[in-house]
């Protein structure tokens, strides 16, 4: 029930009255080696375990969020009065109406034109080109549409009223004019919004947004035409973010020829997200998420699995990058994991935190065996210590020098321990102490 305990006697348990289990030897792991646990083949096949490898790559993800398509306020024509008059006629127009180029809008009697058009054509009948083409020019200067100008030469008669035309095709966003009114110089009649191209408005989180380029082809699907994908442009990213939903507004321009796509509707958007650099990357089943940390159960030689911490980054299509913890060429469980994982935390074997193993792997490595401490004095501590499997040393008693002196904190001759050495130019060295408990 304490499987990190161990006793080198059979006996019964400390803790419960209880027969304790035996252990038997395994092959002698590396002497860098991490506690593993050792699963046969033919039991890995009968547990299903499938491996994978830890591959390099890019990592593109596509982005899926909801927009709304909205006028496109870059193509917009406002209608406007170039001089005052009298409303006549508005031809049944209202807010809302689809119109084409050239489309009559509203008839308006402008009698300041009509004072200038019958001195132009007194001064006609002159026969004076000097003066002609000045009081053309006054015309023109007056507000006065060149056609209007030029019909006027044509028929030899006064146009008193003139019809504004709609300088673009589109809808009728707003309409200001009403049969009878009276019109000031400069007052707004209509504007206009063109259908050509329709903006699509989407927002995404800011902490998504790092990979969105300006210009980049952006594929879009509406309810209204499931069968039917757009593509378009991502135009601009807006440069405010709002700050409750902390996301920022993209705005996509969509082909519109024939003019189904309407304002109003929803759409939804394939945001491709350029990957970064290549990256580590793993199978996102192969992952263990604990809630606190994320494991995988690293494969290696002899049939040999042991558990490492690691940090994640972007995930996309299955894969996940991996930031820290493994590298390239390394396997992976990816199914079959958590039984491994089951087994390895019955016998006590824990995952080193990524900090931990990097530190692991500036280290040299570390050789251990079991022992009795003989003596501690400030110098090192004298242990009679069995064999150093690793070192293919025999057990003997000798002194060895300490680490840190905090090692043999809480420690005493007689204890029996678990000890591991470094070996360097100092000789060896005790890097790691843990007391066993004395079987009963």
């Amino acid at each position: 029930m304490v499987p990190q305990q161990h006793f080198d006697a059979p006996g019964k348990s400390p803790f419960m009255d209880m027969q304790l289990v035996p252990k038997y030897a395994e092959a002698a792991p590396a002497a860098d080696s991490a506690p593993a646990v050792r699963i046969e083949p033919g039991i890995q096949q009968n547990l299903g375990v499938r491996l994978a490898s830890v591959t390099r790559g890019k990592l593109d993800r596509t982005l899926q969020v909801t927009g709304v398509l909205a006028f496109n306020d870059r193509d917009v024509a406002v209608l406007q009065a170039r001089a005052g008059g009298f409303v006549e006629r508005t031809y049944s127009r209202a807010p809302g109406d689809v119109v084409a180029a050239g489309a009559p809008i509203v008839d308006v009697l402008v009698p300041e034109w009509a004072a200038a058009q019958e001195e132009f054509l007194a001064l006609r009948h002159a026969g004076e080109p000097a003066l002609l083409a000045a009081a053309r020019q006054r015309l023109l200067l007056a507000g006065m549409p060149t056609g209007l100008v030029q019909q006027v030469e044509r028929s030899g008669k006064v146009q008193a009223v003139t019809t504004l035309n709609a300088p673009i095709a589109g809808v009728i966003r707003e309409l200001e004019v009403r049969p009878g009114m009276t019109l000031a110089a400069g007052a707004p009649l209509a504007r206009i919004n063109g259908l050509g191209h329709v903006w699509l408005e989407a927002a995404v989180p800011e902490v998504q947004a790092a990979g969105l380029k300006v210009g980049q082809s952006v594929d879009a699907r509406l309810p209204a035409f499931p069968d039917r994908p757009v593509s378009g442009t991502l135009t601009s990213i807006l440069p405010e973010n709002d700050q409750q939903s902390r996301t920022l507004r993209l705005r996509i321009e969509l082909p519109n020829p024939d003019g189904q796509l309407r304002p109003g509707m929803t759409a939804q958007v394939s945001l491709g997200l350029a990957g970064q650099s290549a990256v580590l990357q793993i199978p996102g089943e192969a992952v263990i998420r604990t809630g606190k940390r994320n494991l995988v159960m690293l494969a290696e030689d002899q049939g040999r699995f042991r558990p490492v911490e690691v940090r994640l980054g972007q995930e996309n299509d299955g894969l996940v990058a991996v930031l820290q913890g493994l590298d390239e060429g390394q396997r992976v469980v990816a199914s079959g994991q958590f039984l491994i994982d089951s087994e390895a935390s019955l016998k006590g074997i824990e995952a080193r935190t990524v900090d931990e193993s990097k530190a692991q792997m500036t280290m040299p490595p570390v050789h251990e065996a079991d022992g009795r401490i003989v003596d501690i004095t400030a110098q090192g501590m004298t242990i009679s210590h069995g064999p150093f499997n690793t070192l293919g040393m025999p057990g003997m008693t000798m002194t060895f020098a300490l680490a840190r002196p905090e090692l043999a904190a809480g420690l005493n001759p007689g204890d029996r321990i678990r000890f591991g050495v470094s070996q360097g130019d100092a000789g060896l060295v005790i890097e790691q102490v843990r007391k066993q408990e004395q079987r009963p």
